[in-house]
Parts: C-alpha cells; sequence; structure tokens
C-alpha cells in the first residue's frame, strides 16, 4: 500500500478505485434500491437546476445556494457524515498529510452525489450561453471549481464535527446547530415572508452570489480579467480548504491514538442502587449523560422544537407556540428509537443477568421519561400561558401525558422489534457521532416513530373534540395503557429473542433467500417503492390533516397549507384528496412489494 501514494496522480487514481468498490460491494438489497431512488431524484433536481438556468436565470445563484446548503447540512443531519476511506486507515503510510489528503479528496469525489451535482452545476455555462463563448468557458471553469469547494467543505465540517465533537457541551451544539438547520428548511420561509420588499429582494441576490455557490455566476457576470480573478480566488480558496482538512485530518488521527474520551465527572445519581427497574434507570441515564450520540440527539429535538414556533412568530402566528413540548416529545422519541441497537452488544449483560429483561425495558422507560418529560412539560405550560392562547389548554393538557406514555412504550417496543445494527460505542473510530448503523434504516424508523406516537394519542385527541376536559383524563390513561402495555410487549418479546438480537448486532441480519427485499423487485417498482416512503407524508401530513384540523377548529392562520389559500368552495375537496394521495402512496409502498414477491399459483402447485 505504500507505494501507492509515492505519486499523487496514482494515489488519487487508487483512492478512486476503492471507493468505487466500496460502493459496488456495497449494492445489495435495499441500499442498492435507495442509491437508485437518491440517484433518480437528484437527477430531477440536476435537470431541474439547468431548466432554472434556461427559464428563470435570476434564480439560478439561489438555487445553487441550495446546492451547497445540502453538502453543509447533509453530514449534520447525518451524525457527522459518512466516510467510506477514513483517514485512519491511512495513518500508518510513509507520506505527507497533504498527499493522503489530496488523495482522499480524489476518492471523495468518486460517487453518485458528486457526479449529480456536477450535472446541475452544468448550469453555469448555459446561463454563461447569454454572456457568449466567453461566458460558456468560464461557466465550465466555474462548475468545476465549484464542484471541488463544495465537496471540500462538506468534508471539512466532517473532520471538524470529528475532530471537536468531544464533550457534551460540543456536542449539544452540534444538535442545536442540526435542530435549528431542520427547523430553517421546513419554516425559513416565514421570517422571508415577513420581511418582503423590493429591499430584502436586493440583499438577498448579493448574498446569494457572495456564497461559494454563487462565485461561478458572479465570474460570468463580470468582465473577464475580474472573472479570471474570480476564479483564480476560487482555486485559492480550494487550496486553503485542502491545506484546512489536512491539518485537521492529522489532528483527528492524533486525538483518537491518544484515546479522547469525554470526562466521566458529574454523573446523575437519581435513584438508590437498589431494585432492578431502578438500577437499569440509573444506567440509562449515565447513558444519556455520557453518550454523545444520544446528547446530539436530544439537543435535535428540543432546538427543532423550539425554533419552530419562534419562526412562525415573524408572521404573528402564535399557533403552535403552546405545542412546543408536544413537537419535542415526538422528535426524542424518533431520535431515541434504536435504543438497543446504539448500545452495540452490551445486551448480552443483560441477557446473562436471569429475569433482567423486564427491569431492563422498564428502566429504559422510566429514564426517556426523567430525560424528555420535564422539559415538554416546561415547555408546553410555559408557550401556552406565553402565547395567550386559552382554547389550547385541555389540548395540551391532554395530549402531553399521552405523547408521553406513548413515546416510553413505542421506542422500546421498536428498539426490540425493529433494531438497526450499530457499532459498540468504544469503537466508533474518528467521529464520535457515527454510530455505525445503517442510516437509511434509522431514518426509515425514525419517520415510523414520527407517524406512531401521535397515533397514540388520537383516542385523546378525539374525546377533546367532543369534550375538552374529559379529553385530559382521557390522555392520562391512554398514556399510562401505553406505557405499561407496550412496555410489557417489549421485554416479553426480549425474553423470548433476545438472542437472535444479539447475534443481529453480532453479525448483522442472516442471509434469507425465500425472503424478498425491495432489491428483488422491478427499478421502477424499486424508485417508486423508496420515493413514496420518502414524500407521503407531505400530503397526508402538512397538506392533509393538518389543515383539516385547522378547519374543525375555525382556525383562520393559512400559513403553508395550500388548501386553505383556495376559495373555500375547493378547500374541503383538496384536503380530501391530500389525504388519499398520501394513503395511496403509503399503500403503493407497503402492498406492491408483498403482491409483486407474492409467489404465483402455478409455482405454488
Amino acid at each position: 500500500m505504500a507505494h501507492l501514494l509515492t505519486s499523487g496522480p496514482v494515489a488519487a487514481q487508487h483512492m478512486i478505485r476503492m471507493r468505487l468498490a466500496i460502493m459496488r460491494n456495497s449494492l445489495r438489497g435495499d441500499n442498492a434500491a435507495n442509491l437508485y431512488a437518491g440517484v433518480s431524484g437528484g437527477l430531477l433536481l440536476a435537470f431541474g437546476t439547468i431548466a432554472v438556468a434556461v427559464l428563470w436565470p435570476a434564480y439560478l445563484p439561489l438555487t445553487l445556494a441550495v446546492w451547497l446548503s445540502g453538502w453543509i447540512f447533509g453530514p449534520i443531519f447525518i451524525g457527522g457524515g459518512s466516510e467510506a476511506l477514513r483517514p485512519e486507515y491511512f495513518s500508518m503510510l510513509p507520506a505527507t498529510p497533504g498527499r493522503i489528503t489530496t488523495a482522499l479528496l480524489a476518492g471523495a469525489s468518486a460517487g453518485p452525489a458528486p457526479a449529480v451535482n456536477l450535472i446541475a452545476l452544468l448550469s453555469l455555462p448555459v446561463y454563461g450561453w447569454r454572456f457568449g463563448p466567453a461566458g460558456v468557458l468560464i461557466g465550465l471553469a466555474a462548475a468545476l471549481t465549484t464542484l471541488i469547494t463544495m465537496v471540500m467543505v462538506s468534508r471539512v465540517i466532517v473532520a471538524l464535527i470529528g475532530l471537536f465533537v468531544r464533550s457534551r457541551v460540543t456536542a449539544a451544539a452540534v444538535g442545536i446547530v442540526t435542530g435549528t438547520a431542520i427547523a430553517l428548511c421546513s419554516n425559513g420561509w416565514a421570517p422571508v415572508a415577513a420581511l418582503g420588499g423590493t429591499d430584502t429582494a436586493a440583499w438577498s441576490q448579493i448574498l446569494v452570489r457572495v456564497l461559494p455557490s454563487g462565485w461561478g455566476v458572479a465570474a460570468i457576470e463580470a468582465p473577464w480579467p475580474l472573472a479570471l480573478a474570480v476564479l483564480a480566488a476560487n482555486a485559492g480558496v480550494i487550496a486553503l480548504l485542502l491545506a484546512a482538512w489536512a491539518g485537521l485530518l492529522a489532528r483527528r488521527v492524533v486525538s483518537a491514538a491518544r484515546g479522547g474520551v469525554p470526562s466521566r465527572r458529574g454523573t446523575p445519581r437519581p435513584f438508590p442502587t437498589t431494585g432492578g427497574a431502578r438500577i437499569a434507570a440509573a444506567k440509562e441515564l449515565r447513558a444519556w449523560w455520557r453518550d454523545l450520540v444520544r446528547i446530539q440527539l436530544l439537543a435535535t429535538a428540543f432546538s427543532y422544537a423550539i425554533v419552530t414556533p419562534l419562526l412562525l412568530l415573524a408572521l404573528d402566528a402564535w399557533i403552535m407556540v403552546p405545542f412546543t413540548g408536544l413537537i419535542a416529545i415526538v422528535m426524542a422519541a424518533a431520535s431515541s428509537a434504536n435504543l438497543y441497537g446504539a448500545d452495540g452488544t452490551a445486551l448480552w449483560l443483560t441477557l446473562m443477568t436471569p429475569g433482567a429483561e423486564r427491569a431492563d425495558v422498564r428502566g429504559r422507560q422510566l429514564a426517556w421519561l426523567l430525560v424528555v418529560g420535564p422539559a415538554a412539560a416546561l415547555l408546553s405550560l410555559a408557550g401556552t400561558r406565553v402565547s395567550g392562547q386559552a382554547w389550547a389548554w385541555p389540548w395540551v393538557l391532554g395530549l402531553l401525558p399521552a405523547l408521553l406514555g406513548g413515546g416510553a412504550g413505542l421506542i422500546v417496543l421498536l428498539a426490540v422489534t425493529s433494531l438497526v445494527p450499530g457499532t459498540d460505542p468504544h469503537k466508533r473510530g474518528g467521529n464520535p457521532l457515527s454510530t455505525g448503523a445503517d442510516e437509511t434504516a434509522e431514518t426509515s424508523l425514525a419517520w415510523l416513530v414520527l407517524v406512531a406516537v401521535p397515533a397514540t394519542a388520537l383516542p385523546a385527541a378525539g374525546v377533546i373534540l367532543l369534550n375538552p376536559w374529559a379529553g385530559i383524563i382521557t390522555g392520562v390513561l391512554t398514556g399510562a395503557l401505553s406505557a405499561w402495555g407496550l412496555g410489557r410487549i417489549a421485554y416479553r418479546r426480549l425474553e423470548s429473542h433476545g438472542i437472535d438480537l444479539l447475534n443481529l448486532m453480532k453479525h448483522g441480519p442472516a442471509p434469507q433467500a425465500d425472503k424478498p427485499t425491495t432489491a428483488d423487485l422491478p427499478i421502477q417498482h424499486r424508485i417508486g417503492v423508496t420515493m413514496s416512503y420518502a414524500i407521503a407524508w407531505l400530503p397526508l401530513f402538512p397538506q392533509g390533516l393538518v389543515p383539516m384540523v385547522m378547519k374543525i377548529l375555525g382556525i383562520e392562520d393559512r400559513g403553508w397549507f395550500l388548501a386553505l389559500h383556495l376559495p373555500p368552495v375547493w378547500q374541503w375537496p383538496t384536503i380530501i384528496f391530500m389525504i388519499a394521495l398520501g394513503l395511496l402512496m403509503y399503500g403503493y409502498a407497503i402492498l406492491i412489494p408483498m403482491r409483486l414477491s407474492s409467489p404465483s399459483p402455478a409455482a405454488t402447485r
């Protein structure tokens, strides 16, 4: 291996070959289907970007800024990014950090994401056609430099996260940034709409050209001497980013070798060390206090819940403020749905202790309620009081216990029925925020929780519509029943299938020749199923169920709900259509694989 890095081009060539080999060997099962769907969706967005350059050229800098935000926030969303070629693998090679970094950059640029982004950046020479042949040439050069800049920015962010997230404070800071970014992606339109006006449009056009994604547009629009200067400056920025990345990777390898571990001081001790469930709860609280992944996910949940209503206040819309704590509960449950998978193979300690399964499940439920419950209750009560929305009191007081109980029950149930294998915490490598689990599977599990936890509160919501204050009692009862009943199913499942779960975490899922997967479907159905799972929630929840509830309650705030912006005669048909569309997409995603994978009657005979 050492001779591979003696020459820059040779090193880059071998890094690219290794990266492609890793990607090719991982294209099995649902990974292949997810890749096909992701590439298909990315190509649609890429050709859409080129269409923007042709039809709406004024919006091209803003569109490219969206691509840049994907490279910036993508690694943060998935816990520090996925690194197929880790720098630790090459730390013993006799090569300078700069040469290793250049080769790693070549490997990072080999993959579907950079290729799709390059197609999108072909919008720059298309935009440059308006300025003649020189504009096309500058656009081609700008497309290449912009792509390298975006990749380098992403790699530097990953390196920063892997190096500096070594304490609870930095992990919480990453979580806050992640939650804020998600909130901005979903409701960032609110402050922009509140600002409005020509002045806003003017400074926004300047801002999107100042960003690295807009340098290519600025070079095309400038006279050719200034355009060459912009391209040269962009190349200089790439060199600086490359040097910064080399330094960060060198420090990361040294830090990993020294074993940088966060402090273990200040451990909370809320329970006496007697009693099975209380001991398990104390252990679990220590995990919530020490595990950087859990700290980051919890900070993400609460920051998203707080920032989302604050963004809507720019439009003087206080409707979401009372439900801040409820949003935090649902988000915290979604980030906690893989409790056993995040702990790695530590489950063997529970299985080796006779009768410990029940205590472990109940302790995890109790610890989660203590971590999430008080903060969520405080946010709910304070938000309702500050907002002045008197009608929201029954809803908050009724849904709060229902969601807490439903979340506490569902997270342990899914943890033992839909476990996603992860890396043991002490083997997470140079990136402490990466669990090593399948990101697609964890994301699907989180989406399932986002749907299932609110569903546990539907009985309480129905009673509140009939008798607001009776819904409070219903919420308490359904919450207690959900926590107790789902927890009981969970520990019974752990008692009967604990060994299977441990083997799953140690060795991954066993190959089953007779069990069909998404990868067994035709390519068009692979893409359709994956895309349906990804976007079916949009018409069903924010464009269907939410405006339906708003119309029932007589709430006038139209927000970004399409149906509420239409004439009254079309509002209910649009709501019904959106709900039906979402249900049909979920039905397609669930039933098509079952139908196409079932044996035919002839094969059965």
